[in-house]
């Protein structure tokens, strides 16, 4: 898929890996339409890449078909939004579940559901999903970021069977922890000793990799970290216990305290 000229819908794009991907498409010669709840980051960031703005609570379902709507035709989606998820499942309200779940799984759902019968029909397009490392491997204070995440790498891999000789491609991307921005920064959680870290140009580097290269799957971690990853979905029971010893599971608490807000 060629992202020049193409017309780029980008959720998320107020975060710091979406700020870098916005940046990373302008660059490549793509269209974009940019979404976010922050209007202070995303009018900005529109009027610097000559872009088009439109301000979205993808937890909002009529919100979500009026982005449909409002973006017209689109080449390229880019479903990069989320809320962290963070925290024992006791600690969270209904209404804090079905947040979490809205935007990070049914949103990217019903955007794909809308805009997939245009790309058919042209026989081009492209649909790429931010999972995470947290799609292959389970881990301690997680559990809903990692439900979200698991269930998006699923849908995005039957979806992608379904269309191999459509003309339309469909990735998934998967970052690890990422530095200097995104919501373990912010969160300001001190990892164990040899868990490595990438950046958010990183992550946009994959992603314009997976769109034109039409890749299935692009892991965005360390080589130890992807390795783990790995284990602990072939053998999670080990895999929790040296998580545990390697303390994994203060990494979770304090990255459920740092991002309680986001909620």
């Amino acid at each position: 898929m060629k992202i020049a000229g193409s017309t780029v819908l980008l959720t998320g794009a107020t975060g710091g890996i979406g700020l870098a991907i916005a940046r990373a498409v302008h660059e490549r010669g793509g269209k974009l339409i940019v979404t976010g709840r922050r209007v202070d980051v995303l009018e900005p960031l529109a009027q610097e890449l000559g872009a088009r703005a439109l301000a979205v609570d993808l937890a909002d379902a009529a919100e979500v078909d009026r982005l449909v709507r409002e973006a017209g035709e689109v080449d390229i989606l880019i479903a990069n939004a989320a809320l962290p998820g963070s925290g024992r499942l006791e600690s969270f309200t209904a209404q804090e579940i079905d947040r979490a779940l809205d935007v990070n799984l049914r949103a990217p759902i019903i955007l794909a559901h809308s805009l997939l019968p245009a790309m058919v029909e042209r026989r081009s397009g492209h649909l790429l999903f931010m999972s995470s490392i947290a799609g292959k491997a389970a881990s301690p204070g997680t559990l809903l970021y990692t439900a979200s995440k698991f269930g998006l790498r699923g849908f995005a891999s039957s979806l992608r069977a379904d269309l191999h000789d459509s003309g339309v491609g469909v990735s998934t991307v998967m970052p690890g922890f990422i530095r200097e921005a995104g919501m373990f920064a912010e969160a300001d959680v001190k990892l164990p000793p040899g868990v490595g870290t990438r950046t958010p140009d990183d992550v946009a580097k994959a992603t314009i990799k997976a769109i034109e290269h039409n890749r299935g799957e692009i892991e965005v971690a360390p080589l130890t970290l992807r390795a783990s990853a790995t284990l602990a979905s072939v053998a999670p029971e080990f895999a929790g216990r040296i998580s545990r010893k390697a303390g994994g599971e203060q990494v979770a608490r304090d990255m459920a305290a740092g991002q309680r807000h986001k909620r």
